[in-house]
């Protein structure tokens, strides 16, 4: 039997900082590079080096690739698919210390130095020893380096049963490389003639409230879906206001009953989904003048348990229609005040509707040239697309205004949940005895909510609740898409059990060494060979 590279807490420690100082910003150049990166380094070990054809590398989109590794026993069918992200957030919050943010050894010794400088709680941690501080340490290349210890362990001791490394970019935006990995997956599946029993993510545990050091599973993941609105008024001259009505008048009755609106809460198996909120909100006035402001924008952010887009949309409308009604009386009384008709009622639509007016009033090929011209600028992600598309028909189509559009911007996350499944039952017991002989304790939590890439797997709608998503979501089928029937076809258990860590996301960011070190690969190790 071969040395082993990555078994002992040392060597784990190593690979960590080592693929942590690659840095991959999601959509930076280091993003790109990441992928092979890995690649190469799985194809130290013996297992890769002798079944080249299970290492690949998955297209997935602007030059980004997902990788998987299989595992494969001669004898097995049984699978668990082990999931990661490598993409991380920026790092301009670290200062002074931003070039060390991606050397956890460097910038752990570096901050000691500069201790009084940190929150009281990352002061005490950082003195304890017990940290490591660094872009990308908690949230999640941990979870990635312990997946690649497990295939290492796997393929050399022949465990019997399969293991498929799946790692893949941007889960910090539009899970581009999960969505491209579905399909993969699914592929795979097929050709080896495999059955997958679970799906496994190490995303970190999150600590549930300051000086939490608790430890946590989770057996599903919220969901996030992002409503969206354009508000077209009447545009007129600052000095006749009655002639006109300004998007921004429009677009403060749906912003105040969306924003914290209880409608929008879910609660299942004793948790609930944090209320609504808005995530952007602007004219689209481009530059000064004396013109009122007539189109504006937002977009909502919504997290689910068990709702399907189809019904967040109707609830939307719901109160989309609630508050336009409050304020066509509002200005109707403001009209008979200053002895004006006005510009007429603000209607509620939703996109398809417009879209299916456009279609009819300037033809399929001018409708597709407009979609294009907003589709075609590299200056806007996804949600500015959605939202200039929606600007450029309803600029053609003024005889709807003043009115309010309904639709979904990216990205989407449906929730996932098994917790009820005997499977997960029998994990998450076995992952507290294990967690026990450390002398730890372990809660489990039914729905992680970080927001992370099991929302793409094990995926269930009896109703075509995913069908509003497609018909109101602009850029469905150019820039984005979900790949709905591959999901439902990755049926099975989710579990998400990972090291623990602090402030994902901030300068702080850190890992508990022992739990990633020695706790965490103890625990993965035991739950894997449960299975089999």
């Amino acid at each position: 039997m071969s040395q082993l590279l990555w078994s002992t807490p040392e060597s784990l420690r190593n690979l960590l900082c080592e693929i942590v100082s690659w840095d991959s910003i999601t959509l930076t150049e280091g993003e790109r590079a990441f992928a092979p990166k890995v690649a190469d380094k799985l194809r130290e070990l013996d297992y890769f080096r002798e079944n080249p054809s299970h290492l690949e590398l998955h297209d997935a989109g602007l030059g980004r690739h997902a990788v998987t590794a299989l595992y494969k026993h001669p004898e097995a069918t049984e699978t668990v698919v082990l999931i990661s992200h490598f993409d991380t957030v920026q790092t301009e919050e670290y200062g002074v210390l931003e070039p060390l943010a991606y050397f956890p050894e460097e910038l752990t010794k570096k901050l000691l130095e500069h201790k009084e400088d940190l929150p009281e709680s990352a002061r005490i941690d950082l003195e304890t020893g017990k940290y490591l501080f660094g872009r990308g340490t908690m949230d999640m290349k941990m979870g990635l380096a312990l997946h690649m210890q497990l295939i290492e362990k796997a393929s050399t001791e022949h465990w019997p049963i399969n293991l498929i490394l799946t790692t893949v970019p941007d889960e910090e935006v539009n899970s581009a490389g999960m969505r491209a990995a579905v399909t993969e997956l699914v592929r795979i599946r097929e050709e080896h003639g495999l059955t997958y029993k679970l799906y496994l993510n190490s995303e970190p545990c999150f600590s549930q409230k300051p000086n939490d050091i608790a430890e946590y599973i989770y057996s599903g993941t919220i969901g996030k879906i992002m409503p969206a609105a354009l508000f077209y008024g009447k545009e007129t001259h600052v000095g006749e206001p009655m002639k006109g009505m300004t998007a921004n008048y429009i677009a403060s009755y749906l912003t105040q009953r969306m924003e914290w609106n209880p409608l929008f809460r879910e609660t299942d198996l004793g948790e609930s989904t944090p209320l609504p909120v808005s995530l952007q909100q602007k004219d689209l006035k481009m530059s000064y003048s004396t013109q009122t402001p007539y189109r504006a924008v937002a977009l909502y952010n919504v997290f689910l348990l068990k709702r399907t887009a189809s019904e967040v949309m109707d609830l939307f409308e719901q109160v989309a229609v609630e508050a336009m009604d409050v304020l066509n009386e509002n200005y109707k009384v403001i009209c008979e005040r200053e002895k004006v008709s006005g510009v007429g009622e603000v209607k509620v639509l939703r996109y398809e509707q417009l879209l299916a007016h456009a279609i009819q009033k300037l033809g399929t090929a001018e409708v597709e040239r407009l979609k294009n011209e907003a589709l075609q600028n590299d200056e806007w992600d996804d949600r500015e697309k959605s939202l200039r598309i929606v600007d450029n028909l309803m600029i053609q189509c003024q005889e709807l205004a003043p009115a309010t559009v309904l639709l979904f911007a990216p990205p989407y996350y449906p929730a996932v949940n098994t917790s009820d499944d005997p499977l997960v039952i029998e994990l998450v017991e076995l992952m507290q005895k294990s967690a026990e002989t450390f002398n730890n304790k372990v809660d489990q939590i039914h729905y992680f909510n970080g927001i992370c890439d099991l929302s793409y797997v094990n995926y269930t709608d009896d109703s075509n609740g995913w069908a509003a998503f497609e018909s109101n979501t602009p850029v469905w089928g150019d820039t984005y898409s979900i790949p709905f029937e591959d999901m439902a076809q990755l049926k099975g258990p989710v579990l998400n059990v990972g090291p623990f860590g602090k402030d994902a996301h901030q300068r702080t960011e850190r890992l508990h060494v022992d739990s990633a070190f020695v706790e965490m690969p103890v625990m993965l190790e035991t739950l894997i060979k449960s299975l089999y």
